[in-house]
């Protein structure tokens, strides 16, 4: 479950989903619930500098320092659901890639 404290609270299509991001090395990490019944988590690994910018600025001309929106967070969570997610159901994380043109797709393990 998502600390109430730390997320943020989404609607995309009439549904509540609660988001954060996380960094992890050469990542961020977007990780989604339902807001309500939170069981099955969506997690989406993105390509990002953002940790090594405190390591090169001011030199972050090269670094891929993309920002997740709750434009971008609505998105992902759309094509999440359109790929398989199902959030009130438990189990395992649904782990996914995504892609500069702002596609995502299942990780290959």
């Amino acid at each position: 479950m998502l600390s109430k404290k730390k997320s943020r609270v989404i609607t995309v299509d009439e549904c509540r989903y609660r988001w954060v991001i996380s960094p992890a090395s050469g990542y961020v990490v977007f990780v989604a619930e339902s807001a309500n019944d939170p069981a099955r988590k969506v997690e989406v690994y993105i390509g990002s500098g953002i940790n090594q910018m405190w390591l090169e600025f001011p030199s972050v001309d090269g670094l891929n320092l993309k920002v997740i929106t709750p434009k971008d967070a609505a998105a992902i969570i759309r094509q999440a659901l359109k790929l398989g997610w199902i959030p009130d159901e438990r189990g395992a994380p649904f782990v996914f890639d995504y892609h500069e043109d702002g596609s995502i797709s299942r990780r290959q393990v």
